[in-house]
């Protein structure tokens, strides 16, 4: 049989498929003799032709794979000396790998201590003098620990002694090569134990990584993934070694002579480090010569001849990435290094070693270098947008409207990039300089030429982000805009100015809202005939129609959208039930998704098709590639030799080979990779079904146990968007349960809530303490806090969940999560953070008062106690405005949700004695929204404490110390309200913002509502009626109204004395009828909305002065403009 079998071999190595076809056949029928396994021993042995050694050990590996459990105990072990023997005698490198490959596969079957042979061989081999012997001991150290690295792990602190000596040996570079992969692979291993031998080695291993660059980049590219190894499992490593790993990535990634490849993933190393050890970075003084060595990187110019693919286009096509990789992809990189700075470091320390390079380009004549410039700006705008908005916004937004007038078009490309950036991340500010910047995209957009799709492409992209913010500041240019965006619809030849449009149009929608009524018969009839064809050329606009669709559905109103509705949610089922394209569903969930906000009526009859094809896209694993290992080309038979009866000679069930297959195939396969269409499906379908859950409400109930089935699978997806998105639907879920409880409060709907309460706040918590990815945990925390808000207690009706969410609150609070930096030194960075982790901790402190007015006030007292000292510590006057901003604004909402818990009262009494001097010293701050905070929280912290007495108590000496103390906690609101007055009033003086003195009207309505006869009425009110009405903080009308009208009640006559029910009703007629309604955001954000409930209560006091003071109350309303009049009458005249 061995010659048999050897001729098949051969004849499979033939350049003809008829042959090939007939051996594999032969092959087929060979593998079904049960003396396969010694025939192929034998052929892989003595062959003497390398290629069939070859085949013979892939055969093998492949039937070990598969079979192994079938092979007897005595053929194992004659199987495993075969093997060693033919390793210890092949010369060819390609039959030892395949050898190597084979020894790994048994491995994964037979560990290391029941293989003291395979180890012997190692041991010699490895620490052989014969440089060739130690380079095959370390192919086959590596493959058989790559395969299995666990068992070995009683052998690591050997390991690390043979890699010591290993790396020290440059002349046998492919042994360095070895040894540095199997030191990655068993990283992720390592103990406390090895700590000390894997920090030695590092220095070695930076030498070892240099050698190799100068034998074999690609194997020097593969080895550097030891370096983001080390950081990302055990970062604690390479913290010694920080400086001198920062200075070799920067060598290799400006070494213009060396490989793309091989600088982008030097560099990368770089950026990685930044993420996770910012602090470090900072404190070994390693940004001026990371940022040195960067900027001639990003601001080089191509080499003659050599297009740019940022710039430079095939004449009248799309950008030509491919033209210059090489130039491209390293300055590809420097910006996501930048960015990464941005992200993860304070802007102060930042800015302070950045401004001088960047001016420096932004000054030169040489178009990349301005470039550079300014696309250093631009990546700057996400992660510094506090910093540049409060301290650089008019300078930076100047010299990019010079460089749009540039007269090269390298730079006025990135100047529109820069322009879009900051139209994104700088709002509102940016807003501001609509008419300047408003005429300069008109004027730009219309002197472009359509040939030039790339160029066009970023003026849109400027155009787009700028406009979407404006709110009704686009009014005046809405007639040009729809105009050229129409003109385009109708008139473009290229599909791509089409596409740029149609999106164009969804980001004025953002804007205009119902302004855009006029405009939107031919919008829809263009959008309809774009998602009726099927045509591929049109698949890209077909899908930005859909996004856009769906946006108009939010923005342009519920009277004008409904009606198209049910006729949309046929489109895109008709599109989906004949296109097979994961962009294009993913836009059609979007489109379900907005079409549920607006008219669920509409979407609840197809609610069966429409989960169905989400649920399967989350289930799906299309798009998913594995990668496999080399010498896959073997693979051609194996599936169907199996006994006919299913069992081996053990009698084995034939589900036991089943199930040990699936173990060994994961070993086959080096890697995986999804399609970026696949992953945005996913993150879309979860995105849609839990704001459909949420819209559609009880419809939804069939479909709630398999969406939530198939999302909670999502959790743990490595894409991070789709885990922020599938976590985010989970608190949608839990949300969507809560509704249905309650319109039906039975039993089976509430143990339905906390079933899923019960899972998902578990969940949440793991989440945010162990992700690693900042946007991620974000997301986890803003989900959280719309379930607590919305199911209040219930989310606390398990005891657990109040000491889980207060403790990870806490742990954000303190960095001692995941994606923190917990190394940081406290007394350095207590006051300088990256803007993001700023925000991040501002996630977790908005859940703060949530909780507060969801759990009884003595009930969270222990936990608030703790938490405010982390919020207090933000206030100081040496922290950033935002973080000040933050910490009074929570302490505000904190003490406004005491009002109405049980025991808010007590509880706020007693912390009155901490939180008063925090914000007195508030109201002095320089920043205006810092004051308005402040003002708020003082309103608050009078109105939660409650109409207290002064107690004749504390001047009783037969009273307790610790009983007059305990009034002093009590009481202390009522023995400052004459200096919260005092305050109040010389700010009403002195005060110029608008928001501000809204707010200190608010906290004069709450004091007095708190404790009116501890306030100077008189004086008090007449103040107060000087500023109404409210300015720009609408939602405090509740406040102030509630406030009239309890002072009406309570002393009718005041009303008339001091002359307030002219400045009452003029300020009723700015609130009734109001437009807009509560959007329910936080206080401490832009407000313009009135509520319902506010409009009532103003209705209501309104009828009361006409009835009973008719004579002053027409001659109020007389005074008033036409429209506001009508308006009123129609209020009081209504039943």
């Amino acid at each position: 049989m061995i010659e048999e079998l050897e001729q098949i071999l051969i004849q499979l190595t033939q350049p003809d498929n008829a042959i090939i076809q007939q051996a594999t056949v032969q092959l087929k029928q060979a593998f079904k003799d049960p003396a396969i396994i010694p025939a192929l021993c034998a052929v892989m042995s003595g062959s003497q032709n390398p290629e069939i050694r070859q085949s013979a050990a892939v055969m093998l590996r492949l039937r070990v794979k598969k079979h192994w459990n079938k092979i007897s105990p005595n053929d194992r072990e004659s199987l495993k000396a075969v093997v060693l023997q033919a390793f210890s005698m092949e010369s060819e490198h390609k039959v030892q790998h395949s050898l190597s490959q084979l020894c790994a596969m048994m491995v994964k079957h037979e560990t290391p201590d029941r293989w003291p042979a395979l180890l012997q061989l190692l041991n010699q081999s490895t620490k052989s003098s014969n440089p060739h012997d130690r380079r095959v001991g370390l192919l086959l150290l590596n493959k058989v620990i790559d395969s299995n690295p666990e068992p070995f792990k009683p052998h690591y602190c050997q390991l690390l002694h043979l890699f010591s000596t290993v790396l020290q040996d440059h002349s046998n570079p492919t042994a360095l090569y070895y040894c540095i992969l199997t030191l990655t692979a068993i990283t992720a291993y390592t103990g406390t134990e090895e700590m000390k031998e894997m920090r030695a080695i590092i220095p070695s291993l930076i030498l070892a990584l240099k050698q190799l660059i100068k034998a074999d980049e690609n194997q020097a590219i593969e080895s550097m993934e030891v370096l983001i190894e080390l950081m990302e499992i055990e970062v604690s490593i390479i913290v010694p070694h920080i400086a001198d790993i920062v200075r070799f990535c920067l060598e290799v990634g400006s070494d213009t002579t060396l490989s793309d490849s091989l600088r982008v993933k030097a560099l990368s190393c770089v950026t990685f480090l930044i993420k996770l050890k910012s602090s470090s970075v900072l404190k070994l003084k390693l940004l001026n010569p990371i940022l040195q060595s960067i900027f001639p990187i990003l601001t080089a110019a191509p080499p003659p001849g050599e297009q740019d693919p940022e710039d430079e286009e095939d004449d009248g096509g799309e950008p030509n990435d491919s033209d210059n990789p090489k130039h491209g992809a390293a300055q590809v990189e420097m910006r996501d290094m930048i960015d990464t700075m941005a992200l993860h470091m304070p802007p102060e320390k930042l800015f302070h070693q950045l401004v001088p390079l960047t001016q420096a380009c932004l000054s030169s004549e040489n178009p990349y270098q301005k470039k550079g410039g300014l696309m250093c700006l631009a990546v700057l705008a996400e992660g510094c947008a506090d910093y540049i908005r409060s301290k650089m916004l008019s300078s930076v937004l100047q010299t990019v409207c010079q460089s749009l007038s540039d007269t090269n078009r390298v730079v006025r490309s990135a100047a529109l990039f820069a322009l879009g950036q900051f139209s994104e991340y700088l709002q509102p500010e940016v807003s501001k300089y609509c008419a300047e910047l408003m005429p300069l995209l008109l004027g730009y957009l219309t002197s472009l030429n359509e040939a030039k799709i790339g160029h066009v492409t970023k003026a849109f992209y400027a155009l787009e982000n700028f406009m979407e913010n404006l709110g009704s500041d686009i009014e005046p240019y809405l007639p040009t805009l729809m105009e050229t965006m129409l003109s385009a619809l109708r008139n473009a030849e290229d599909l791509k100015i089409k596409e740029l449009a149609v999106s164009a149009i969804g980001a004025i929608a953002n804007a205009a809202k119902e302004l855009l009524v006029p405009y939107f018969p031919p919008v829809i009839e263009s959008l309809k005939g774009f998602l009726i064809t099927t045509t591929e050329e049109m698949r890209s606009l077909q899908n930005q129609s859909l996004d856009t669709l769906s946006v108009l559905a939010r923005m342009i109103g519920k009277e004008v959208f409904s009606p198209l509705a049910a006729e949309c949610i046929q489109l895109g089922l008709n599109l989906t039930d004949t296109i097979d394209d994961p962009d294009l569903r993913r836009c059609t969930y979007g489109l379900y998704s907005a079409v549920s906000t607006v008219s669920p009526e509409s979407l609840i009859p197809h609610l069966t098709a429409v989960t169905t094809v989400m649920q399967l896209a989350l289930k799906s694993n299309e798009g998913i590639t594995a990668h496999l290992d080399e010498d896959k080309t073997f693979v051609l038979l194996d599936d169907d030799d199996d006994d006919d009866n299913g069992n081996n000679a053990g009698g084995k069930p034939e589900e036991d080979f089943l199930e040990d297959d699936s173990e060994a195939d994961i070993h086959e396969v080096a890697g995986f990779s999804v399609e970026n269409a696949y992953i945005d499906e996913k993150e879309d379908a979860c995105e849609a079904l839990g704001e459909i859950a949420l819209s559609t409400g009880v419809a939804f109930q069939p479909f709630l146990e398999s969406s939530f089935q198939q999302v909670f699978e999502m959790r743990d997806f490595p894409h991070e968007d789709v885990r922020r998105a599938a976590l985010g639907a989970l608190g949608q879920f839990c949300q969507a349960q809560h509704k249905v409880w309650t319109e039906n409060c039975s039993e089976t709907n509430h143990q339905a809530l906390m079933k899923l309460l019960d899972v998902v706040i578990p969940c949440f918590v793991e989440t945010v303490r162990m992700d690693r990815e900042r946007p991620v945990v974000m997301g986890v925390l803003e989900a959280m806090n719309a379930v607590i808000k919305s199911c209040k207690e219930e989310a606390f009706r398990n005891p657990s969940h109040l000491k889980e969410i207060s403790n990870v609150i806490r742990d954000v609070l303190k960095k001692k999560i995941a994606c923190q930096d917990s190394s940081t030194d406290e007394a350095d960075d207590e006051e300088q953070q990256a803007e993001f982790d700023a925000m991040l901790q501002e996630f977790a402190g908005e859940g703060i008062p949530l909780v507060t007015a969801s759990v009884p006030a003595d009930k969270f007292s222990p936990y608030l106690n703790d938490l405010l000292p982390l919020i207090m510590s933000k206030a100081k006057s040496s922290c950033t405005v935002a973080d000040r901003s933050f910490s009074l604004g929570t302490i505000g909402e904190i003490l406004h949700a005491l009002v109405n818990v049980s025991g808010g009262r007590g509880v706020a009494g007693r912390l009155s004695i901490r939180l008063l001097p925090v914000l007195v010293a508030g109201v002095k701050d320089s920043d205006a929204e810092v004051r308005n905070n402040s003002v708020f929280g003082l309103g608050c912290l009078a109105q939660a404490a409650g109409p207290l007495v002064v107690s004749p108590r504390f001047r009783d000496s037969r009273v307790p110390l610790s009983g007059r103390f305990e009034w002093i906690l009590n009481e202390m609101p009522c023995r400052d309200y004459p200096m919260m007055l005092s305050v109040f009033s010389n700010m009403l003086g002195k005060e110029s913002d608008l928001r501000v003195i809204d707010n200190l009207c608010a906290a004069l309505c709450r004091m007095i509502m708190s404790n009116v006869d501890a306030v100077p009425l008189e004086q008090v009110v007449t103040a107060l009626a000087t500023h109404l009405p409210l300015k720009e903080d609408q939602e405090e009308n509740q406040t102030v109204f509630n406030c009239l009208t309890m002072l009406y009640k309570h002393n009718p006559v005041l009303v008339r004395v001091v002359k307030l029910i002219k400045p009452i009703v003029a300020a009723s007629s700015h609130v009734v009828g109001h437009k807009d309604v509560d959007k329910g955001e936080p206080h401490s954000s832009v407000i313009s909305a009135i509520d319902e409930q506010t409009q009532s209560t103003v209705v209501s006091l309104m009828k009361e002065l006409a009835h009973k003071h008719g004579a002053e109350f027409q001659a109020a309303a007389a005074s008033l403009p036409a429209e506001q009049q009508a308006k009123l009458g129609a209020a009081v005249a209504s039943s």
